[in-house]
């Protein structure tokens, strides 16, 4: 891809690197609120959450383990409908507070998979917070406990969301043109 081709294909900044930073800081205090100092693990979905889980543990106090998980349902910009797991989580998590950072909830599909295979391993509690949720585009019953922000169906791209594989290195969220 030719850098001109790469910036104009950019439409608009949805959310800045401000707005993003101040709402990661929030979902931090609600995590701490919530474990008060019991320790916890974040759960990366890879490759997309991996800049928002790293902003999130580091708005943490709690005693904070990281892990990831990679799942595998979109091509270009179109889901498969089939989520392939990729690379699982190898820790026993009945012996953990779990908490899925996920980048964007779309269809819902992945992470309803993952969520029912994480739970099925016991952990002390589990919950999900999403920096993005696209509600209009759901095709199944699945609500994070915490959402950062809520935006329309449009493709977007920046902080770790990407289209085959660039963009992920933006500082913002944008919408793909």
């Amino acid at each position: 891809m030719d850098r001109e081709k790469y910036i104009n294909s950019i439409k608009s900044v949805i959310l800045t690197p401000e707005q993003i930073q101040e709402k990661v800081k929030e979902a931090g205090a609600y995590i701490d609120s919530l474990y008060d100092g019991k320790p916890i693990l974040l759960v990366s979905i890879l490759n997309g959450s991996f800049v928002f889980t790293a902003d999130l543990a580091r708005a943490v106090s709690v005693p904070c383990e990281v892990a990831f998980m990679a799942a595998r349902s979109y091509k270009g910009t179109e889901s498969t409908g089939n989520v392939e797991i990729i690379l699982d989580i190898e820790k026993d998590l009945s012996q953990y507070n779990v908490i899925i950072a996920e980048d964007i909830i779309d269809t819902g599909r992945t992470l309803k998979k993952i969520t029912e295979i994480l739970k099925s391993r016991n952990p002390h509690t589990f919950r999900v917070l999403t920096l993005l949720d696209k509600p209009d585009r759901r095709v199944v019953d699945f609500k994070a406990d915490y959402v950062l922000f809520t935006i329309p169906d449009i493709f977007v791209i920046g902080y770790g969301l990407d289209c085959d594989g660039y963009y992920r290195n933006l500082p913002y969220v944008g919408e793909l043109g």
